[in-house]
């Protein structure tokens, strides 16, 4: 059974930095392709990380730069470290597998000053 627990959002101001955590259980993070997604109020939800099982990783243009998402196999977790954190950035932000419908209940980041 698929589980996702994000976690790490707040509020920061412009230019600040978070790490977002997201724990995985019922499967190996390692295994599957996984991806950051983020949705700000009135928006679709678009994909802004992804990570591939060898290790690749792709940034919408938006983020490019910014945000850097990585693993920890030990720990089964997926990070998404996000600096210079801009306004445009505020949204809820989850996390997701590659094959799989399940979506965790997200953390909310807010930039703002």
């Amino acid at each position: 059974q698929v589980q996702l627990v994000e976690s790490g959002g707040g509020l920061v101001q412009p230019g600040g930095s978070l790490r977002l955590s997201c724990a995985a259980s019922g499967f190996t993070v390692n295994r599957y392709r996984m991806f950051w997604y983020r949705q700000a109020p009135g928006k679709e939800r678009e994909a802004v990380a992804d990570i591939t099982t060898s290790g690749n990783t792709i940034y919408a243009d938006s983020v490019k730069g910014r945000f850097t998402i990585s693993r920890d196999n030990v720990k089964n977790t997926v990070y998404l470290q996000m600096n210079n954190l801009k306004p445009e950035d505020t949204a809820v932000y989850y996390c997701k597998r590659y094959g799989s419908s399940y979506w965790g209940q997200g953390t909310q980041v807010t930039v703002s000053s």
